[in-house]
């Protein structure tokens, strides 16, 4: 079984004219788009299969400040406020609230690490809250043992991961934008150089401004324009448990499992970092730029099987704009979840958790998480070619920053001042070796 997803309907036929045309329909490309939109652009969003149909609606649902790269951390601060503002504009069925974000452990070393993370954060303003023994015991009293230390992060919270990106999408269209689903872009038209148009499966779009979030096909794409954009992805296994467990939080991380409430009174249980490396054509050949990243993650990666390479997502060969892409052919990337990692999740969860002991499995999925060799998004206008832009490689962050991603976009785009500073997320930075190239946080 796949995802929860909410479905929603859009618009058949392919604009002739767009100010920017945004492709990718996952929570980054509707919150670009909707802020686009909100500043009056005609814009357009085109999906080539259903509206977060991908990682968008599989992940945990986490809007945090918490552990955050030290680069991210104003985005994810930014993104709190966009996400309280665009639930008002597009409706509570967003789920998102401060519902406030739990971490367990009884690991020395974890806690320090976490310790030392705070007293940074705190210094930026973030509500972080380190748990002596005794607080962590109350906070996990779900759990029923006792616990060395965690930390409390109040002003943090979820969204719904089934909802999200189709009711931010319905707000596109509120404020005047068009919503194409099952319309896969196939490519870019260019004139002296610049972005001219957008070639669809459903026509042609004249545009001077494309964003590109496209996810893990972005690299793809831009392979086709002759841009190189070191992106890798892991599959990841996670799993949903009906409603019926009482006394749980609504989100606790721990070393053996991580649970968070959903929309239905359901849990999402996932155990953190686990994930299959599927092989792709594009991640045998730039292996170099991520064996420093999959050296530090050995313990939590493992081989996985030919399931990327025959989705062909992330390929080499060249696409005909005139023929099917392999967009169109495999209109939603719906991996196989993991059995071992299903069932792992599913006993540390009930091992840790006693409510969930005889509350059955409602459903299992797996993603595709796209990455960079630093794990930081790349959020740049200027990658090689005037009027593309590029938001891709959240690197499995991406839910809980998609609306400040969006806005920062959306402020490139209209030249406006940045939500947030912008260097740190630039393409360029990759021209370079990546070898320790690692931020404390």
């Amino acid at each position: 079984m796949t995802a929860p997803l909410l479905h929603i309907l859009s618009a058949t036929d392919c604009p002739q004219h767009a100010d920017t045309v945004v492709i990718g329909g996952g929570i980054v490309g509707v919150s670009t788009a909707y802020w686009l939109a909100r500043a009056g652009q005609k814009v357009v969003l085109l999906e080539k299969g259903r509206i977060g149909a991908e990682q968008s609606s599989r992940n945990w649902g986490w809007c945090r400040q918490q552990n955050r790269d030290a680069r991210e951390l104003p985005l994810s601060r930014v993104s709190l406020s966009l996400w309280e503002e665009m639930m008002q504009d597009c409706g509570a069925e967003i789920g998102f609230r401060r519902c406030g974000l739990i971490y367990l452990s009884n690991d020395e070393a974890e806690i320090d690490g976490w310790a030392r993370w705070g007293h940074f954060a705190r210094g930026e303003g973030v509500d972080t809250r380190m748990l002596t023994a005794t607080e962590a015991a109350e906070h996990g009293a779900a759990t029923g043992q006792a616990w060395k230390g965690g930390v409390w992060s109040p002003t943090d919270g979820i969204a719904d991961p089934a909802a999200a990106a189709p009711m931010i999408a319905q707000g596109i269209v509120k404020h005047g934008g068009i919503v194409l689903q099952g319309c896969a872009a196939r490519g870019l038209e260019t004139s002296g150089g610049a972005v001219s148009a957008v070639v669809t499966e459903k026509g042609v779009i004249q545009t001077k401004q494309v964003v590109l979030s496209g996810g893990a096909w972005a690299g793809s794409f831009l392979h086709q324009l002759g841009i190189f954009f070191p992106q890798s992805s892991v599959r990841s296994s996670i799993l949903s448990v009906a409603p019926g467990a009482q006394g749980l939080p609504d989100a606790v991380h721990t070393k053996e499992v991580s649970v968070t409430r959903r929309g239905d009174g359901g849990y999402t249980l996932a155990i953190s970092g686990l994930a299959k490396v599927d092989p792709t054509p594009r991640m045998l050949r730039g292996s170099k730029h991520f064996l420093p990243m999959f050296l530090r993650r050995w313990r939590s990666l493992a081989p996985g099987g030919p399931q990327a390479w025959r989705c062909n997502f992330d390929g080499l060969k060249e696409w005909k704009l005139d023929q099917p892409t392999p967009m169109e052919h495999m209109r939603i990337l719906d991996p196989r979840p993991d059995a071992p990692t299903i069932a792992k999740t599913l006993a540390q969860g009930r091992q840790l958790f006693p409510a969930l002991q005889n509350v059955p499995l409602q459903a299992s999925w797996a993603g595709y998480i796209d990455s960079t060799p630093d794990g930081v998004p790349v959020i740049d206008s200027d990658i090689g070619m005037p009027g593309l832009a590029l938001a891709a490689g959240l690197s499995g962050h991406g839910f809980g920053i998609g609306p400040g991603v969006g806005h920062l976009m959306a402020d490139m785009v209209l030249g406006r001042t940045p939500v947030t500073e912008t260097g740190q997320y630039k393409l360029s930075r990759f021209a370079k070796s990546q070898w320790g190239k690692v931020s404390e946080f």
